[in-house]
């Protein structure tokens, strides 16, 4: 059977059974809106018609009328969850949501998730929701639409920080911090001014988490459509404060703020006007502050200023910040440390927020975004990297013999004949300008063997820039860009830009680390598609080396992701049209990349294939195809030799300034490669064949190892593409090989190989591989069979196939790889297909042979009955076969479309293919089924044989019915859909609640019910799972051990049975998986409109798939399917753990299929934890329990969680210890979703959910409406609360009954209090016997009991007072408790005065009698730091003898009085002091413990005080350290509680406390110290120090009278310890005793000799630098702050960042540093010293200072004490004091300094190196400078930097050599940014110093200062040649070979640095000498040689 079979009766556009092409919907297609066309494009795309956009419409509307009846009935838990699923299911289908329909559900998605109260996963769920409807840019704007930002603000900054007794952390921070950041675009931009006068003034300076949540505030709710007003405030802001969690916000939002004004139009005051405000809240006002400064007179001219944007002040702040967020490590101990050190300061809460954006990718938006034409341009340059073009040297620098010495000479001016009246930039572009300078600065970073964390920063960094670059490109060629085209990119700056990147890519190209590579790699390929003149020749030079010399793995696999990244350049023509004629030789390099050996080469090598095949077509380009086919055996030599004569590319391949060829002569030339690439193809087949022969052998299960399984995948897929993309003649080459070798062939070790490998064939042409390979194996087949191949009985999975069954494997995997496309090429053998099949099921035994014949028929059917797509070419069909592709394809490479221009083909089965289909059930299967029916009869004898043939059978079957999950569809019965929503998952919810899909069309074959094929099919699938049921029962019944491999293949087949639906074998989330992945590979650039026709063909499927998964998504559950249910969950809990396994992933797949199963399943789960149930029994349903998708359901709806809890604490009677720890995974995942029972939401009336739900049902075209649907649902969530509520009460008492009991073992009983804890409600009250449980457990002998206990106690009293203030359910919700001590004061005066007078009366007494007329008590300092608030909270102290709260909330009283009857008693404390005196290796109080105690004294006030008396008396008298930390704790409770006792109790308490305070204070124990220092940390936290007047008093009093040299050092280290205690937790309320503090103890600095009160004092003196940092505003008004930063000069130090308060502290230290300096003790005793002692002093405070928030106020005090410091570092007796030193100076640097104190930083340093007569200082001085430099070089002025190259020169001259080097290493770091004609110019003075100097004898006197000169010339060259690592300047040559070579053999030490130089020069350009050798004569080379001690490296 040679010929091929007759296809006449194919037709490849056969229409399948509904006949003609598929209809477009007339409303999709004659719409002319573009989301319709949209629509139209995918309507198209698909084989058969959708819905009319009408009816889908009306779907919509019936979702939202259900979605706005859920709200309206406050049904939000059920109601709304599931209709909002269906939109999000609707929505996959891409119907367009019209625009009014939109913006109405957008609000009320809004207003439901800003409603306190609302349930976190409905807000979760809205979240979602609301992202997706304004996501859009182009759908929605604030034209559309306003929301209001309050709402959020509200919930949010009530949310966001915990107070010290709430411990329930939840996601409402994230949730509300995601919707402001997701609708922020919608704030009206006049709410600015309200905005900032709210967020402004809660910042208060010592606090960083302040600081950092009202950035917060101010960058995610600021409109930034209009910043112009607020942009300068906010830089002032960031100058002032040292934090990198502050950077990464900033960096984010003005990387937004870039990108949006490009644009001008967008920032025009005008437009606030234009916009309607019409989303005000009641409460929100709109302030209009005085913005004349902002006024223009003529047109709006956008926010433009110095570079985008920003001025250039702020400009080289940025740039600043930018270089260090790369993170470069320096050789500066971590000076880029501070900002994360201060960062340690913030608390936890803030990391509850969304995370900024990664810093890296927001510095590359701003810096493109900032980029315009808007400078001088610099000439072009040839060279790699532009920055160093040079410029003609015009110096004249005297020789050292005519004017002073050679340090004259060396740093003579540099700057006297440079200054250039016009600045010029980079290709006229500022900001590129800068990033040129910042990759030059970091370019030595980049190469791999400098690589570490920061490679990956900075390639990143690369990578960012070049895609943003690429998407703005883009951007502004569409006819609707907004940018003014003067403020455009500009073909100058792309190509600069490349060239700026390029050296520093391809440096990083072959570095190790995987992350930095894939870096990379997105970089080349956008670079390429930018200019790839520039990259793909690069790139070629790189690849050519690595891949003809193979010796580095590592280095070849670069080049070859390197060359996948720059495909694009080599196959599209519209890239790069001179690109393609590369590509064989290429290919051909490429081939040895094909290794079994070398996996990640195979895989990188086949990717790159992949990339390449599918733009391309293989074929020769002739006038006319060969008329004879390409001979096969052309290629037969390399199956065997795998060789292949590879023609090298050019040596010298051209470059981009080289000639080029014209258009017509690059395409005669790639029409001669073509000719090649059959040798191509033949040879690449011979290597995946050689690669497949030598596969290990594979395992029992038919498998090899994961690699080997990955490595024929990858290999596959390539081979697939190419075959795909055949010509005719090349494609039967190939057919014709691949059948040759797998007739002449068989191969154990490649059966899975070979499939694959005729798959790929298949693929390409079905119908002549199918006549190929069908005879040929249905021959063998039959042979095999009829001897005995595949007769031997096994079931087993890990059975090991027969060695002679191989050829039977062989045959029927090329068989199965033959179906794979297009059923109708099945058709002509269709008789011969049925008895095969019938012959399989009779002869194969084995259980591959009959697995590998069942998988035959699955893919028979799935090719017949499925519709895909049939192929994707890289051009529509019909272009493919017309005569000028097939002339000239090459014309067509890389080809892209417009969605609309695509054509696909899909196979959609045929009447003849359904009829196969239905053949093959009814001749093969259906036989098969009755077999396995008599298998299940009663007396049938089950044996060896029994067991093989019921897995075959059932084998055959459950194939078959895997084949066909489209062929017919499903349709539920009415009375079906009625039962499952009586037995749904979904509790007590009306029916009309409960979503219900109808099927839509989705490609089904067979779709009408009324059709007999649909009948037959569906009731043989019936029969099937009726089969499967009796075949469960049967097995259960039977229970051997013998039956697992049958019990496996039953589960198996239900699975088949359940689920093997609609989008089983597309689903939905894999395709959208590749969609997204192969969009990713495809993409050029970011907002990419056209692409590869293959891309359309996944998109195709993609939304194929989404509409088959519509139609999964609601399963039929009949009887039938509970039964089947029923059988796998009692399979679930069988013996066999393989079995449970297999069972209970099986019950979760199908939860999310069939609604109710949960509900079905519970009560067999639950019976199986009853006492007497088998333990293996008892652990499949514990483990199917642990399942979150049982558990959660199970504890989280209300009235099934009890139920759940009492089966959980039932388990206690097994003591089995594996049971048991399932029982405590089980209890740890029920606790977890176990939450607080809260139902206030439902008293909560929010008027604009009521106004967004009426607009939504008013926008709805509904025919009728519903009457009563509301209501009825109303009524039952009414009902359904009652019964949550009635279920949590039924939880409380089993709960309380089951931790009583005395049964009940320990561990349980945690559970059960921490259940309990979880019950305490804010909606409800606490029953006595509940509080009386958890206040007894307070004192139970295990320490986790206590601490549960211990939380629930202080939980329930938070309540109790919550329920007793609150006004409103809404108070509830966010817990706003209503004091009534809390007056709201006005400010009289925001003045700096009024802060300082509120700040005093903290030292003021307190009038009692007046504190309760008048509110002058104030805990917490709300505002007035940067501004003020309008009022501020002051409270009024207590009455006299009337309780503050009492009497409580009335549900409490039987509650309280419960626990009174305890608390009351002495020996409740006596037994609670006797837990926490216990030892328990903590050196502080527990704050939990001390809760504890004040939430009891804070609800009964003093009541319990005489009990507790006694207890603390005798706690305090015992000396013992844990007895100390449990009366602190007792007392530190007792204090916290008594604020609000009547005073005349406050009194009474600290008459009795005062003599006790002598206790504390005269303790002197180190061991002690911790306990009460954190008890004063706990009793000051949030208090007026008023409130603590006898502490205060006590602690001021030891502070000011104790010694501090007196003999105890443990005394002063005591106050000094409580002291810094107080003034930390005062914060800003110690204000006023800080001038009296910091004077005492400066008193003292060089008398103490105590090296603790040194370190006490220098924190002292941080902390009120940092207390007194305020800004300096006019008045302390937010508009005046803001105002002020955008109108006064930067001159002005509006945010007091100026270090002023220590400044005279500091002038006196520099005097007496003098004096103490003389006065030094020598030798060993230096340490003790004044001057040492007072120098570790201020390194400390200063060292502390640089690592705080305020760092930059640290220089003031740094400047004037430089020249101390730097005689610190020299110190040699004191290494302590020394490094302190040197540590404090590094660290200094990578703080940005004031603008005006840049300069004088610099000049102390120059000042230290110049005049410091010891060498040391200069030794450890000069590295800084490099380091400042480096840190802060784009703060420093060009003319500064040419003086620190002047002071750096003159170094070189001096007396001790490694002064000298480390010279010449700062100077070569300088010069990377210096002045180009700079460089020229010390070039020239350093070669004329060293052609004039000249060694004299040895002997002479002269000899030590000549050899200085000449070291020093050689030095300045080689610091000149260091100064370009990677790249070959045009004077570099002759410098290196001409000048340097000549001192090779000079003295020591000229020879070594000289050779050095060399050795380190061959480093660093060794990847790149093929390009930079071109830049030396032959001469050159030869001397360069020479110099490299005769190394043959560059011969």
């Amino acid at each position: 059977m040679d010929g091929l079979p007759d296809v006449s009766t194919l037709a490849i556009h056969d229409p399948g059974p509904g006949g003609g092409a598929p209809h477009v919907p007339e409303d999709i297609a004659n719409t002319p809106d573009h989301y319709m066309q949209k629509l139209h494009n995918y309507a198209k795309s698909l084989p058969y018609s959708i819905e009319p956009n009408s009816q889908m419409q009306q779907l919509l509307d019936l979702i939202l009328l259900r979605i706005a009846q859920c709200v309206e009935a406050k049904d939000y838990d059920t109601g709304l969850l599931q209709w909002d699923s269906m939109l999000s299911y609707w929505a996959m289908l891409k119907y367009p949501i019209p625009k009014e329909k939109r913006i109405a559900l957008a609000k009320l998605y809004f207003h439901v998730c800003t409603t306190p109260g609302m349930p976190n996963h409905v807000v979760a769920a809205g979240c979602d929701s609301l992202q997706l409807l304004t996501r859009s840019k182009k759908k929605l704007s604030i034209e559309d639409m306003r929301l209001p930002w309050k709402p959020i603000f509200k919930i949010l900054s009530k949310d966001l920080f915990l107070t010290r007794r709430q411990f329930e952390i939840s996601q409402t921070s994230w949730y509300m911090g995601y919707i402001a950041e997701n609708t922020r675009r919608f704030f009206h931009p006049s709410a600015i001014d309200e905005m900032l006068s709210t967020f402004l003034p809660m910042m208060k300076g010592p606090s960083l988490s302040s600081i950092l949540a009202s950035q917060y505030y101010m960058l995610t709710f600021l409109p930034i459509s209009h910043p112009q007003s607020y942009i300068p405030m906010l830089f002032r802001l960031w100058e002032s404060i040292n934090s990198y969690m502050f950077d990464d916000r900033m960096l984010q939002f003005f990387s937004r703020i870039a990108e949006m004004h490009v644009n001008p139009t967008v920032s025009d005051p005008r437009r606030i006007e234009e916009i309607p405000d019409d989303a005000r809240e009641e409460d929100e006002g709109r302030p209009n502050w005085d913005k004349k400064d902002l006024d223009v007179r003529w047109r709006w001219p956008g926010l433009y200023s110095d570079v985008g944007i920003f001025s250039e002040h702020d400009w080289n702040f940025i740039m600043t910040k930018c270089l260090a967020s790369m993170e470069i490590p320096l050789a500066d101990a971590g000076s880029l440390t501070t900002g994360p050190n201060a960062d340690n300061q913030a608390s936890f809460e803030l990391n509850r927020l969304p995370k900024p954006s990664w810093r890296i990718s927001s510095l590359a938006r701003i810096i493109v975004y900032s980029m315009a034409p808007d400078g001088v341009p610099t000439p072009a340059s040839n060279a790699p990297t532009p920055a160093f073009t040079p410029f003609a040297s015009r110096s004249s620098t005297p020789l050292p013999q005519h004017n002073g010495g050679l340090g004259d000479y060396l740093s003579a001016p540099l700057a006297k004949t440079i200054h250039s009246k016009v600045k010029t930039h980079l290709a006229g572009c500022k900001a590129l300008d800068s990033l040129a300078k910042m990759i030059a600065s970091v370019e030595g970073f980049f190469h791999p063997t400098n690589s570490g964390s920061w490679t990956n920063d900075l390639s990143a960094f690369v990578k960012y820039i070049v895609y943003e670059f690429n998407k703005r490109w883009h951007e502004e060629q569409q006819p609707d860009c907004k940018t003014p085209s003067h403020r455009r990119l500009t073909p100058e700056m792309r190509r600069e830009l490349v060239k700026s990147l390029r050296t520093v890519v391809l440096l990083a190209m072959f570095s190790q680390d995987s992350t930095t590579v894939a870096n990379v790699q997105s970089s080349l390929k956008s670079m390429s598609v930018m200019e790839p003149d520039l990259i793909l020749h690069p790139v070629l030079e790189r690849a050519v080396p690595a891949l003809e010399a193979l010796i580095e793995t590592q280095r070849t696999i670069a080049v070859i992701k390197a060359l996948g990244a720059v495909a694009p350049a080599l196959v599209c023509r519209h890239v790069y049209y001179s690109g393609a004629k590369h590509l064989l030789q290429i290919l051909e390099l490429l081939l040895p990349g094909i290794d079994l050996n070398d996996p990640p080469k195979t895989f990188c090598t086949t990717a790159f294939i992949v990339e390449v095949a599918q733009y391309i077509k293989f074929g020769e380009m002739t006038s006319d195809e060969p008329a004879m086919p390409v001979d096969a055996d052309m290629g037969r030599a390399t199956i065997d030799a795998a060789e292949l004569g590879i023609t090298p590319l050019p040596q010298v391949i051209e470059m981009s300034d080289e000639a080029r060829l014209t258009k017509e002569e690059e395409d005669t030339v790639l029409k001669n490669m073509s000719s090649g690439f059959a040798d191509w193809v033949a040879a690449f087949l011979g290597r995946v064949i050689l690669l497949f022969e030598n596969l290990p052998e594979e395992g029992a299960d038919n498998i090899g190892s994961t690699t080997e399984v990955q490595l024929v995948d990858a290999v596959s897929g390539a081979f697939s593409q190419i075959c795909i993309h055949l010509s005719e003649p090349l494609y039967d080459m190939v057919l014709k090989m691949v059948f040759d070798y797998a007739s002449e062939n068989i191969r154990a070790n490649a059966v899975r190989a070979i499939h694959q490998l005729v798959e790929c064939v298949a693929n390409a042409d079905p119908v002549k591989t199918l006549a190929k390979f069908l005879p040929f194996c249905d021959s063998n087949i039959r042979t095999e069979l009829e001897h005995g191949a595949s007769s031997l009985r096994t079931t087993s999975s890990s059975s090991t196939p027969l060695p002679s069954d191989t050829t039977l494997h062989w045959n029927l995997a090329i068989l199965r790889g033959a179906m794979y496309n297009d059923g109708r090429a099945t058709l002509p053998y269709r008789k011969q297909l049925i008895a095969l099949f019938k012959l399989l099921h009779a002869k194969t035994f084995s259980k591959r042979g009959f697995s590998a014949s069942g998988k035959l028929i699955s893919s028979t059917l799935l090719t017949l009955s499925h519709t895909y797509p049939l192929e994707n070419k890289l051009v529509n069909p019909d272009e493919w076969t017309s005569e000028d592709f097939r002339k000239n394809h090459h014309q067509y490479w890389g080809k892209l479309y417009k969605p609309e221009d695509v054509k696909l083909l899909w196979h959609v089965p045929t009447h003849d293919e359904i009829d196969f289909a239905l053949e093959i059930f009814r001749e093969v299967i259906e036989p098969i089924l009755m077999t396995l029916h008599d298998l299940l009869a009663p007396g049938v004898v089950r044996d060896a044989a029994w067991r093989n043939d019921f897995c075959r059978h059932l084998s055959f079957v459950r194939n078959a019915f895997s084949g066909i999950p489209t062929l017919a569809k499903e349709f539920i019965p009415p009375e079906e859909v009625s039962n499952a929503i009586k037995t749904s998952d979904i509790l007590h919810e009306i029916p009309e609640m409960i979503a219900t899909l109808e099927p839509l069309n989705a490609g089904f074959a067979l779709t009408d019910p009324g059709d007999p094929r649909h009948q037959y099919i569906m009731s043989l699938k019936r029969r099937f799972g009726e089969l499967l049921h009796i075949a469960s029962e049967s097995l259960r019944q039977q229970g051997e051990e013998s039956t697992v491999d049958a019990v496996q293949m039953l589960i198996r087949s239900i699975r088949t049975y359940l689920l093997e639906y609609g989008d089983s074998r597309d689903n939905y989330y894999l395709q959208a998986d590749r969609y997204k992945n192969e969009m990713n590979v495809a993409r050029h650039y970011a907002g990419q409109k056209l692409w590869p026709r293959a891309l359309y063909v996944r998109r195709a499927r993609f939304y194929h798939s989404a509409r088959l998964r519509w139609n999964s998504i609601e399963r039929r559950r009949g009887s039938l399917e509970d039964s089947l249910i029923d059988d796998i969950t009692e399979w679930a809990m069988w013996n066999y753990v393989t079995v449970r396994e297999a069972s209970q992933s099986l019950l979760d797949s199908l939860c999310n299929n069939f609604d109710g199963l949960r509900r079905r399943c519970l009560p067999k789960l639950y019976k199986a934890l009853e006492p007497g149930t088998d333990d293996d029994r008892m652990k499949g349903a514990l483990w199917t329990l642990n399942s979150s998708l049982y558990a959660k359901y199970a504890i989280g709806e209300p009235t099934l969680a009890n139920e759940m809890l009492k089966r959980l604490f039932d388990c206690q009677h097994n003591e089995r210890p594996s049971i048991q720890e399932y029982i405590a995974s089980l209890a740890e995942t029920c606790l977890n979703g176990f939450g607080e029972p809260c139902y206030v939401i439902y008293d909560i009336e929010n008027l604009y959910i009521k106004e967004a739900t009426a607009a939504l049902t008013k926008c709805l075209q509904l025919q009728h409406r519903e009457e009563g649907i509301v209501k009825r649902c109303e009524a039952q969530r009414v009902a359904r609360v009652q019964m949550a509520n009635a279920s949590a009460n039924e939880i409380t008492e089993t709960l309380l009954n089951i931790a009583k009991s005395p049964r009940t073992h320990w561990r349980y009983a945690i559970y059960a209090v921490r259940c309990l804890r979880t019950l305490i409600r804010r909606d409800a009250s606490t029953s006595p016997s509940h509080i009386r449980y958890l206040i007894e457990r307070t004192y139970d002998s295990n320490a986790t009991m206590r601490y549960y206990a211990q939380r629930a106690i202080i939980k329930m009293s938070r309540y109790v007072k919550l329920r007793t203030l609150a006004r409103t359910p809404v108070d509830l919700v966010l817990e706003q408790n209503h004091n009534p001590l809390r007056r709201k004061v006005p400010v009289p005066d925001a003045s700096q005065e009024f802060t300082l007078q509120c700040l005093a009366a903290y030292r003021e007494p307190l009038d009692i009698e007046q504190a309760r007329r008048e509110p002058l008590l104030c805990d917490k300092i709300q505002s007035g730091w940067i501004a003020w608030k309008d009022t501020v909270d002051y409270f009024l102290a207590p009455d006299a003898t009337r309780s503050t709260f009492r009497p409580w909330d009335r549900s409490y009283i039987e509650a309280t009085e419960a626990m009174r009857l305890v608390i009351t008693d002495t020996s409740y404390w006596k037994k609670l002091s006797t837990h926490y005196a216990a030892e328990n290796h903590t050196d502080v109080i527990s704050q939990d413990n001390a809760s504890c105690v004040k939430s009891i004294f804070q609800l009964f006030d003093n009541e319990p005080f005489e009990a507790l008396k006694p207890v603390v008396i005798e706690l305090l008298a015992d000396k013992d350290k844990n007895k100390q930390r449990a009366a602190a704790e007792l007392l530190a409770g007792l204090i916290g509680a008594s604020k609000h006792w009547p005073t005349t109790s406050q009194a009474e308490l600290w008459e009795w406390l005062r003599p006790h305070l002598k206790t504390v204070f005269g303790q002197q124990s180190n061991d002690t110290l911790p306990v009460w220092m954190t008890f004063f940390e706990y009793v000051f936290f949030n208090r007026d120090p008023r409130r603590l007047q006898p502490l205060v008093d006590n602690i001021w009093s030891e502070f000011m009278n104790v010694d501090f040299n007196g003999e105890s050092n443990i005394e002063i280290v005591q106050v000094l310890c409580f002291f810094r205690a107080f003034y930390e937790e005062l914060g800003l309320k110690f204000a006023p005793w800080v001038e009296n503090a910091v004077h005492r103890c400066w008193s003292e600095i060089s008398r103490s000799e105590h090296d603790d009160v040194l370190a006490y004092i220098s924190e002292l003196l941080t902390f009120s630098g940092k207390t007194m940092w305020h800004p300096n505003p006019s008045e302390l008004s937010a508009e005046a702050f803001v105002r002020e930063c955008r109108i006064l000069s930067l001159d002005v130090d509006i945010m007091g960042i100026r270090g002023i308060f220590h400044a005279d502290r500091i002038a006196d230290l520099v005097n007496r540093f003098k004096i103490w300096r003389e006065q030094r003790l020598p030798g060993a005793r230096a340490f003790q010293s004044t001057y040492d002692r007072v120098g570790i002093l201020v390194c400390k405070w200063l060292f502390q200072m640089i690592h705080d928030i305020n760092a930059i106020t640290t220089f003031d005090y740094i400047l004037p004490l430089m020249p101390e410091l730097c005689r610190f570092t020299e110190l040699n007796d004191n290494d302590d004091l020394a490094n302190r030193a040197q540590l404090l100076l590094v660290r200094m640097c990578g703080v940005v300094p004031p603008r005006p104190l840049i300069n004088p930083m610099l000049d102390a340093i120059f000042v230290a190196i110049q005049k410091s007569p010891s060498w040391r200082v200069r030794l450890k001085i000069i590295p800084l400078v490099q380091v400042f430099y480096f840190r802060q070089f784009p703060l420093i002025s060009d003319g500064k930097i040419i003086e620190m190259i002047e002071v750096i020169c003159r170094c070189m001259d001096d007396e001790v050599v490694e002064v000298r080097e480390s010279a010449a290493t700062t100077l070569s770091g300088i010069l990377r940014l210096s002045p180009r004609r700079s460089v020229l110019q010390l070039r020239d003075r350093f070669v004329r110093l060293l052609r004039n100097s000249s060694l004299p004898d040895r002997q002479s006197p002269a000899y030590n200062s000549a050899l200085r000169q000449r070291h020093a010339a050689i030095l300045g060259i080689c610091a000149l040649v260091d100064s370009y690592p990677y790249t070959v300047e045009r004077w570099l040559p002759e410098l290196l070979t001409g000048v340097l070579a000549e001192h090779t053999y000079d003295p020591i030490p000229i020879s070594t640095t000289v050779r050095k130089c060399a050795s380190d020069f061959k480093k660093t350009h060794q990847d790149t000498w093929h390009e930079d050798s071109k830049r030396f004569t032959d001469a050159q080379l030869a001397a360069l040689s020479t110099l490299l001690t005769g190394s043959s490296y560059y011969a």
